[in-house]
């Protein structure tokens, strides 16, 4: 009588389980994981090798340019921070880690 409110269940056979959806699955997942570590991971962790290397090997003389965009020669080295005149008679103490970019010698001349 009341069949056609809840209609009545009718079980299919179950068959064998399919096991092509979980190595598909799988798949998706090592390729995310790949596509991730190539595109996101590896040029970061090259880029920051790159900058440790940089901060590492200042030295003084070096001409350079500053995250903040300031040109300057590196009158002095420490252990954190490096002292660098950014024109005639101004000195500014920055953080070794603000260096963005090592100039070759003699640029700033020709600035």
């Amino acid at each position: 009588m009341f069949d056609f409110l809840i209609p009545a269940a009718h079980a299919a056979e179950a068959g064998a389980p399919s096991a092509g959806p979980v190595p598909l699955d799988l798949f998706i997942i090592v390729a995310f994981a790949v596509v991730f570590y190539l595109i996101v991971w590896r040029p970061q962790s090259k880029r920051a090798k790159e900058h440790r290397e940089l901060v590492s090997s200042l030295a003084k003389g070096d001409e350079i340019i500053t995250n903040g965009g300031l040109v300057g020669r590196i009158t002095k080295v420490e252990e954190q921070f490096i002292i660098f005149e950014a024109a005639d008679n101004v000195e500014l103490k920055l953080q070794k880690g603000a260096v963005m970019q090592a100039l070759p010698k003699g640029t700033i001349k020709n600035i």
